[in-house]
């Protein structure tokens, strides 16, 4: 494995050697895989984080030392793994489908056939987020307003404007679109410097808890109806996804569910990465999935069998070993 370079893109490489502070010596086969995951504030870092911790509890069995980096998600990870900077990382299914056949970002390189799916993870619903001041009840309401539509050239614009255009809006022509940092989106609300915002997220989370919590209050806006139905038909790696506001946000003022859709986080890896060690990280997680979910409180519905839904690149052969051992794939 190379060794892993400071890139401009990185917000901040964070690496969690997680070792046991025990007396014993590192063994001559040992090796050192890496793990992409995101922002920290995020699901996809500390989701990466308990991955890596499930494997280093094994590593006298599997010879195998796994860290964790943060990134800027899931474009960069799998790019880094087509590099052979990282070893496994997470990204969304949306992505993970346009790399591998060749389009959007990918159209001019080309279907990126290195990549291999390891495992499902949380669904990442489009979540948009409004003040009640703002007037804002369903993406009509954007028309006029101060929106932010995502990270600075992050990735999940492609969401935001597929689901812009499935409402007949434009960003450009329809409201001041702004693009800010999920994690500073709370903060802005709260100072009445935007109207809403896009996130396309696990839930729960912690910057919709801060939205939601604010002295300016604010609510959950459905991204749903015949338009998303058809966007989904058209785009199998689209699903549709229900927010339960009151489980997951008890603070918030009273919403009833609401109704959106989005993206699957996938564990991926490359092909040129050993089928044993693909084998340990799979084993020890779908393998321990009960631990595995109490870890992040986004993996509460994960099961095994919906660890195989949304994959859109060819199983890694270790993987589909551990599946067929277990009678997950005949």
């Amino acid at each position: 494995m190379k060794k892993m370079p400071t890139w401009p893109l990185v917000v901040g490489t964070l690496v969690c050697m997680l070792f046991s502070t025990g007396g014993t010596s590192l063994r001559a086969e040992e090796v050192f895989v890496s793990i992409g995951g995101g922002d920290p504030s995020g699901v996809y870092f500390p989701t990466g984080l308990a991955m890596a911790r499930m494997l280093n509890a094994k590593r006298h069995d599997y010879g195998i030392r796994a860290t964790v980096e943060e990134t800027d998600g899931a474009t960069f990870n799998m790019n880094a793994i087509l590099a052979g900077y990282m070893d496994f990382g997470m990204t969304q299914s949306d992505k993970l489908y346009q790399a591998v056949n060749g389009l959007a970002e990918w159209a001019d390189k080309g279907p990126q056939n290195e990549l291999r799916a390891v495992f499902s993870l949380h669904h990442e619903a489009l979540t948009l987020v409004a003040a009640v001041d703002a007037g804002i009840h369903d993406m009509d309401d954007l028309k006029g307003k101060t929106v932010s539509i995502g990270n600075p050239g992050s990735s999940r614009h492609w969401t935001v404007t597929e689901a812009l255009t499935a409402f007949g809006l434009d960003s450009n022509r329809d409201f001041n679109a702004i693009e800010v940092m999920a994690s500073d989106a709370p903060a802005l609300m709260q100072d009445n410097r935007i109207d809403a915002y896009f996130y396309t997220v696990g839930h729960p989370s912690e910057t919709i808890r801060q939205t939601l919590s604010g002295a300016r209050e604010a609510r959950l806006i459905p991204i749903a109806g015949s338009a998303i139905d058809r966007l989904i038909a058209a785009n199998p790696f689209y699903s549709k996804a229900t927010i339960p506001v009151m489980q997951l946000y008890p603070d918030a003022a009273r919403q009833a569910d609401v109704d959106t859709f989005g993206v699957i986080a996938t564990l991926c890896t490359s092909a040129r990465v050993p089928a044993d060690w693909v084998y340990a990280l799979t084993k020890e997680v779908v393998g321990n999935l009960e631990f595995f979910r109490q870890q992040h409180p986004a993996l509460y519905r994960l099961s095994r069998e919906g660890m195989l839904d949304g994959l859109n690149a060819p199983l890694h052969p270790g993987a589909l070993r551990y599946y067929k051992e277990t009678g997950l794939i005949d």
